[in-house]
Order: structure tokens, then sequence, then C-alpha cells
């Protein structure tokens, strides 16, 4: 039997593929800001909040920037038990 790729939950309901993760941080620096800002702008932000505080923000290798109501150390844990 195959095996897909390996999903990892980002909260709400909401998966990402693990393999094209690249990373999780924290959303308060003005990098970060800038990062998000730079990604809606090009149409690559992904909002899976569903309207809640945003509380991490993942990059992927597709340069898509998603944005998670997930605390980085959570989203982190479930990435190590996979």
């Amino acid at each position: 039997m195959k095996k897909g790729l390996p999903l990892v939950s980002i909260g709400l309901g909401n998966v990402v593929s693990a393999s094209r993760v690249i990373a999780i941080v924290d959303p308060a620096s003005s990098p970060m800001k800038r990062l998000r800002e730079e990604a809606s702008t090009r149409g690559k932000l992904v909002d899976a909040t569903q309207g809640r505080k945003t509380r991490s923000i993942i990059v992927t290798d597709s340069d898509h920037v998603i944005l998670s109501a997930l605390q980085v150390e959570t989203i982190t844990q479930r990435f190590t038990e996979e």
C-alpha cells in the first residue's frame, strides 16, 4: 500500500505538507511583519487562522507564507511526532 505525503495539522482543521515546510517563526518581529506583507502583495499569503490571532508563520519551499493560530512550539511538536 502506497503511503501518502506526511501532513501536519496547523490548527483549526488545516494541514500542510511536512516536506514543503522550510521554517516556522514567531510573527511578532518587524522582519516577519514585512514577510507577511510582501507575501500578501505577491498573492502568496495563506491565512489559516480563521479570524483568530496569528501566533505563527509557516514558510514553504514554494515561497508561500501560511498564517496559523497555533504557537510555534505546538506546531514544532507536531512535526517531531510525525
